[in-house]
């Protein structure tokens, strides 16, 4: 899926670098660090806005097909006939065109709150829609327990913001036999997973294909961002919520949390793991803990 292209030269720089005076063994420095930008992005479909988020402005595209996916505002990239991609003094406007009968269900309630950096429930006006259910997830992929460690492995390397940084979270897209093949950064860790969703829906990826990984805890909007991309295996450096290892048992997915170095957990569905003699994580156990 392609849009015109953008003009990046009137966006705000993703990264800045400002003056900072530094506490080294007892002395005083002054010098420079790398931070990344905070910018106020808005969604307005068919010239209304749906919602604003304090995301990192790059990859904006991607953001803006991500978020209305996982939003449900559109089934697809193609659902999107327009954007436009402007920035203004307060902040840059993801202008989005769409059918008119698929904004009908938001009209009645435009998200004009704005949300704080990567607020996954911006703007909802109940209960029952903070608690929504995961679209179930299909049968997916079986990896050995050493991928899963390679794949965080080759995390960290892609992370090119994060190493300016130090101070932004990643989601990432790994695939047995090609390694990562997308990664996407922000200040936000529902920004960054909402920009991989629509990079990989403009590429025509397949989420079951792969697999998500994320460099932050999982908590239950996480867990349904990945569900509506299709992945059936989540796998994290933090630990999850406890919502979250239920929606995840629920839509049928594989929650791996707790990801460091050769080590990490299984919260649910454990039988896509297999060991290092090829039996299946939950072989020993019917229940997972």
């Amino acid at each position: 899926m392609t849009f015109p292209e953008v003009d990046i030269s009137n966006l705000p720089m993703p990264v800045v670098r400002r003056q900072r005076i530094a506490s080294r063994a007892g002395h005083l420095e002054p010098g420079q660090r790398l931070i990344p930008e905070e910018t106020a992005v808005a969604f307005v479909y068919n010239g209304s806005s749906h919602a604003v988020m304090m995301a990192t402005p790059a990859d904006l595209e991607d953001f803006a097909v991500g978020l209305s996916l996982t939003e449900g505002i559109v089934n697809n990239a193609e659902g999107i006939s327009e954007l436009d991609v402007v920035s203004g003094e307060f902040g840059v406007e993801l202008r989005m065109w769409i059918p008119e009968a698929r904004m009908q269900p938001y009209s009645a309630r435009r998200r004009r709150l704005a949300g704080a950096t990567g607020c996954g429930l911006c703007g909802i006006e109940s209960l029952n829609e903070a608690s929504r259910s995961a679209p179930l997830v299909g049968e997916g992929l079986h990896l050995a327990q050493e991928a899963i460690s390679d794949a965080m492995a080759a995390l960290s390397p892609a992370q090119v913001l994060n190493r300016e940084t130090r101070a932004v979270h990643a989601a990432a897209f790994w695939q047995p036999g090609r390694g990562i093949v997308a990664v996407r950064e922000d200040v936000g860790r529902h920004n960054a997973l909402d920009k991989l969703v629509g990079s990989l829906a403009r590429r025509q990826i397949d989420g079951g294909s792969g697999i998500v990984l994320l460099t932050s805890r999982v908590s239950v909007e996480m867990v349904q961002k990945t569900a509506v991309l299709g992945a059936s295996i989540l796998v994290a450096v933090s630990a999850p919520t406890a919502l979250a290892v239920r929606v995840a048992e629920a839509c049928g997915m594989t929650l791996v949390a707790i990801a460091r170095g050769q080590d990490f957990e299984i919260f649910s569905h454990p039988k896509r793991i297999s060991g290092r003699h090829g039996e299946p994580a939950g072989a020993r156990s019917n229940h997972c803990h």
